[in-house]
């Protein structure tokens, strides 16, 4: 080998990070920040409320198509793309409804520790005598 291989393999390992974009190496750094995924409860009624939304926009399109005496086969498809369109609706809705949620919990929590506590007796100049 010659001196040239031998440096790119010792320097290749080091710029790990070099190339990726700002937002990448952010992960990290933020892996303490609130997010619906990591919220105990978000993550699985996220979860079902898409299976939820796929389910009935696939189940309506198809009742309806029906009803309407369209072919098995543009029925299947209607059926499909109504039911990704309901998946997406939902995941979209359950993530901005729990994100409201958790920011809401975040304040409370966060006003609950802010306030001062009312089991303190107050400690002012006056109460010594």
């Amino acid at each position: 080998m010659s001196d040239k291989d031998e440096k790119r393999k010792k320097t290749k390992g080091k710029d790990k990070n070099k190339g990726k974009t700002k937002g990448q190496g952010e992960e990290a750094a933020s892996s303490n920040a609130i997010s619906v995924a990591g919220h105990p409860q978000a993550g699985a009624a996220v979860r079902s409320l898409k299976g939820w939304g796929g389910l009935l926009g696939f189940m309506l399109a198809a009742y309806l198509s029906l009803r309407a005496g369209v072919p098995l086969p543009v029925l299947a498809i209607r059926a499909l793309l109504a039911g990704i369109a309901g998946y997406m609706v939902a995941w979209a809705c359950g993530v901005a409804a729990w994100r409201a949620i958790i920011i809401a919990e975040a304040r409370a929590l966060f006003d609950r520790h802010a306030a001062p506590s009312t089991a303190e007796p107050a400690k002012t100049g006056a109460a010594k005598r």
